[in-house]
């Protein structure tokens, strides 16, 4: 079977993509196997000899002074499982749930969790054949790790809870059975292995990272093309000018701008129709690349996650040693989600002002809302209208979800990250900002045609072409809804950016 190697040490962002969105198989390494069967060996040892250690032989969370007998370990873990199974509201999509399953397994394999490997195996294995738990998306806070929708995630494994096979939610033991797979019975620490830790708020957060770095070069595109279509002037994109002030998106942006814009006959230069741009169009390199650096940091933080061991108690097979711990607070991926979703709040927020500077007939010179018979047709008015209304919501959702805690567990975990909403909110504020771009990249598109524009830049040419092949040049009025998914959609599959770099390259972060 041919597939994507696991070691708990190699994972990237493009291959939990490629697994969570593309179906690609997954294979564990045997030398990193050979690792997860030391853990499970002092597991056993320490079994076998009535050591009290925490998640071994105790209870979990306040209960961790209650000592649990080898004979009720396997009655421990299904408690375990059954009980933190408590969440609510929508279940998570599919490519959610396949990263989690590929995250949980990835950390497992680093060999101190003290997982059986027959165990992490079928874990694996489920993930191949296509049984996607259902993991309801609300009911973490993100320390001890994800616990209650890893739960569910869990459940599945020993045969229950509910989980989709081939199109249709099943119960967890119909599931197992049609994909011809043996339900596990846990044996100790198992249950405590394959819930506690950050793999829900970091499934969730390398996918919206994934779309917002697709997205974020799009962007770039759609406010040339706003540029362009308002005769923008090209000289605030000037490299000198950048290299004074070397924050590193905001060079590559506007490196970006001059690659798009190459060639085009709509630009001018300051002086010859306006002396300056607003901030929308004139700090571009500014605005977008701070966000660019924002989701730098956000990479480097994940790219450290999803090669990291975050459950608890951790062992330490080379010298026996188990370690109660904090790797599983999420304190860390909750300040990058945080950043993220400001970061691409802020991206929906200037392109709405660019797009109202392409429907204010007071702003643009251009017929007001872009429409050829004003007052008889609306125009692009309510698209505006409704851009608004996304980017006021982005900016509520932008309120940091680490800022806050709530104790639990009898004041046993006395801070907790809240990463899990942070993550979720992030992913809703990027699929906001997209419908915002498209409504921008509609706009623009009808600019264009409305002044005729022939000599624009061959990758705004391109731009323009493939959205006239779902979009049309609205000569009246007409169902817009439609429209604008049409034109979200192409940027969600970052056509837009492969379209723009068969022409002019790749653009850069």
């Amino acid at each position: 079977m041919k597939g994507i190697e696991i070691t708990g040490e190699h994972l990237t962002i493009e291959q939990v993509v490629s697994v969570a969105r593309g179906g690609e198989n997954v294979q564990i390494s045997f030398e990193a196997l050979n690792r997860v069967a030391e853990a499970r060996a002092v597991v056993e040892d320490f079994v076998d000899n009535n050591r009290i250690v925490y998640g071994i032989t105790t209870g979990f969370g306040k209960f961790s002074d209650v000592y649990i007998s080898s004979e009720d370990a396997e009655d421990l873990q299904r408690n375990l499982l059954v009980s933190h199974a408590c969440g609510v509201g929508a279940s998570l999509p599919v490519d959610a749930v396949r990263a989690i399953m590929l995250l949980r397994a990835n950390a497992l394999l680093k060999g101190h969790s003290g997982i059986r490997p027959e165990t992490l195996s079928l874990l694996v294995e489920m993930l191949n054949r296509q049984v996607h738990p259902v993991i309801p998306e609300k009911g973490s806070l993100g320390a001890s790790g994800d616990l209650a929708p890893l739960a569910h995630m869990a459940l599945v494994l020993i045969g229950e809870g509910e989980a989709l096979f081939e199109g249709v939610i099943l119960p967890g033991a119909e599931a197992m059975k049609r994909a011809r797979l043996e339900p596990a019975t846990l044996s100790s620490k198992e249950g405590l292995a394959l819930i506690n830790g950050t793999q829900v708020m970091t499934g969730i957060g390398v996918l919206a990272y994934w779309d917002a770095e697709n997205l974020i070069k799009q962007a770039d595109i759609v406010a040339a093309m706003t540029l362009e279509a308002l005769e923008g002037i090209i000289d605030p994109f000037d490299a000198r000018i950048h290299e004074l002030r070397p924050h590193p998106g905001q060079l590559t942006t506007a490196r970006n701008m001059v690659k798009i814009l190459d060639g085009s006959g709509h630009v001018t230069h300051q002086g010859e129709k306006r002396v300056q741009d607003a901030y929308a169009i004139r700090c571009i390199p500014q605005i977008h690349g701070a966000s660019k650096d924002a989701l730098r940091y956000v990479r480097d933080k994940l790219e450290i996650e999803i090669n990291a061991v975050t459950d608890n108690p951790l062992i330490f097979p080379e010298t026996g040693d188990v370690i109660s711990q904090g790797n599983f607070h999420g304190q860390p991926m909750a300040l990058a989600f945080d950043f993220l979703a400001i970061a691409m709040s802020e991206i929906a927020n200037v392109s709405e002002r660019r797009l109202e500077r392409l429907v204010n007939p007071s702003l643009s010179g251009l017929p007001g809302f872009l429409a050829k018979e004003g007052g008889l047709h609306s125009g692009f008015m309510i698209v505006q209208y409704s851009a608004a209304s996304l980017v006021s919501e982005n900016k509520v959702l932008a309120h940091p979800a680490s800022v806050d805690s709530i104790p639990s567990s009898a004041n046993q975990e006395d801070h907790v990250s809240m990463g899990t909403i942070g993550a979720r909110k992030a992913a809703e504020i990027i699929g906001n900002a997209q419908h915002v771009l498209a409504m921008e990249w509609m706009a623009a598109g009808q600019a264009y045609d409305l002044k005729e524009m022939s000599d624009c830049a061959k990758s705004t040419q391109a731009g323009r072409d493939l959205l006239r092949s779902e979009v049309p040049f609205l000569e009246k009025d007409q169902v817009m809804y439609p429209l604008i998914q049409s034109a979200s959609q192409f940027l969600a599959k970052a056509e837009l950016l492969r379209t723009v770099e068969a022409q002019v390259g790749s653009l850069e972060l």
